[in-house]
């Protein structure tokens, strides 16, 4: 079968009849089987389904139906539903479960003629900032089996890097699509705040924060996926109709850059000296680049922003961890101890704190139209560490690697991972785009311009493993 690069490539070979989407869901199984028992980034693969799905999808094509993912092979992360498969949210208290029906996003890619070809791994209730569980263990990073892809969409990011899918739908609530999708080197977004409706599944943990988010090998691929899943569900309160931003071509924008958002986080040696690179070709290319200080509410540091997510989890599950504490990982069981001794008062104080956090983002758009800074400070590690032990020579807590993107979800904004380069042991690193809301597609837009200059090859080893069943590349 014939190689293709992109997305909508595929679709339209599809779609002519020229590739099947059963000659797709074929060589997908067979490098799953390859691949998939080193990486655990899938952990639910029906093959008898995915034939199905293939027979249908061609199917459809053969009667002229319009397809615009016509037999584009994409993995579902486990915390969204996939009807009649088992769906676990990585969480013993949902072993054997088995979704009754799709999660909506699930429904749209489905009605476009995606082929569904897996499930992919995720920490326990999307919680960790890396890739395990007690149901189905642990993910490695598709560069080096000994470490971590990072959490908590590491399944999907794997599957990616690994061409076990095109694409990968999974969910960030704190930047769980855009710091895996950095550490192995592919595209992940997290579109604006209400931009994708989520009416259905699964108790939401970080229900204000968390967004449908996306991973592909390119831009053009993750706004494909997009335009399928964007609109609004009655059943949804916090969605909202596509209002899309002025389109500008990316050099007409004014882009601030800044290497620590001006909160002193520690950074590697390494991801300063890349972003440092990325970013004068990036000028050199004609961007419109310019230093930028984002002036952040007073006791933001002192802030737990994690309080409300500690809320929820220990409103849903507190119970079942008082009665069985041994169906939990013990991060997690900390993390609803944690919850249970919120108060009230606490809660306001962080809604106020969000509050100033997007008038904070509000202002800093009023002076630019995007900005630039790293997406993960450091490159990833190995996968039985909650977290690296050290960042910019610094002793690091165990949420000190995950530093670059939690605001963006406080404050609703659409923000891009993109490839920028290696770090000093050879592993990707991202540069996150950033805008106000509803701006998505000018963040698409200048992901891709960055894509175009910096024309990077970060195909991971997998990628060269079994080429005979490899059929894009």
């Amino acid at each position: 079968m014939r190689a293709f690069s992109d997305v909508a490539t595929l679709a339209s070979l599809v779609q002519r009849g020229e590739v099947r989407a059963a000659e797709v869901a074929s060589r997908q199984l067979a490098r799953i089987g390859v691949l998939n028992p080193v990486l655990n980034a899938l952990v639910q693969v029906d093959a008898e389904d995915v034939l199905r799905q293939a027979a249908r999808i061609d199917a459809r094509s053969d009667a002229g139906e319009p397809l615009p993912l016509a037999g584009v092979p994409i993995s579902i992360k486990d915390n969204l539903w996939v009807a009649g498969q088992v769906s676990t949210c990585g969480s013993r208290l949902y072993e054997g479960h088995v979704a009754e029906r799709d999660s909506l996003a699930v429904s749209r890619l489905r009605e476009a003629g995606a082929l569904l070809i897996g499930v992919s791994n995720c920490s326990e209730f999307a919680c960790k900032g890396i890739t395990d569980n007690l149901v189905y263990g642990t993910t490695r990073h598709p560069w080096d089996s000994a470490l971590t892809p990072g959490g908590s969409s590491g399944g999907a990011a794997a599957a990616v890097a690994a061409g076990l899918g095109m694409l990968a739908l999974a969910t960030d609530a704190g930047g769980s699509v855009r710091r895996p999708a950095a550490h192995c080197g592919v595209v992940g977004m997290k579109p604006s705040a209400g931009r994708i409706a989520d009416p259905w599944g699964f108790p939401v943990i970080g229900r204000d924060l968390n967004v449908i988010g996306q991973m592909g090998r390119c831009v053009a691929d993750l706004a494909s996926m997009l335009e399928v899943l964007a609109g609004p569900h009655p059943a949804d309160r916090s969605s909202l109709p596509t209002l899309a931003g002025a389109r500008r071509e990316a050099r007409a924008l004014r882009i601030g850059v800044s290497l620590d958002l001006a909160l002193g986080y520690a950074v590697d040696a390494d991801v300063v000296k890349v972003f440092n690179e990325t970013t004068a070709r990036l000028a050199f290319a004609g961007l419109d680049l310019r230093p930028v200080t984002p002036r952040w509410p007073s006791g933001l540091h002192d802030t737990p922003l994690l309080a409300a997510q500690h809320v929820e989890l220990a409103e849903h599950f507190g119970e079942a961890w008082r009665h069985a504490p041994e169906r939990f990982d013990p991060v997690i069981g900390a993390q609803i101890e944690a919850g249970v001794a919120v108060t009230g008062t606490s809660l306001v104080r962080l809604a106020s704190m969000r509050d100033r956090i997007v008038q904070t983002t509000a202002e800093l758009f009023d002076q630019i139209d995007l900005l630039l800074c790293p997406t993960v400070p450091v490159e990833p590690w190995p996968h039985d560490q909650l977290g690296p032990k050290e960042i910019g020579g610094r002793p690091a807590g165990p949420r000190d690697h995950a530093c670059f993107t939690p605001l963006f979800n406080q404050a609703g904004l659409p923000a891009l991972s993109v490839p920028c380069g290696l770090g000093a042991r050879g592993l990707p690193l991202g540069l996150q785009i950033i805008g106000p809301r509803f701006y998505d597609d000018e963040v698409l837009a200048v992901g891709a311009f960055v894509e175009r200059t910096l024309a990077l090859d970060m195909a991971s080893p997998c990628l060269s493993v079994a080429p005979d069943t490899l059929e894009y590349v």
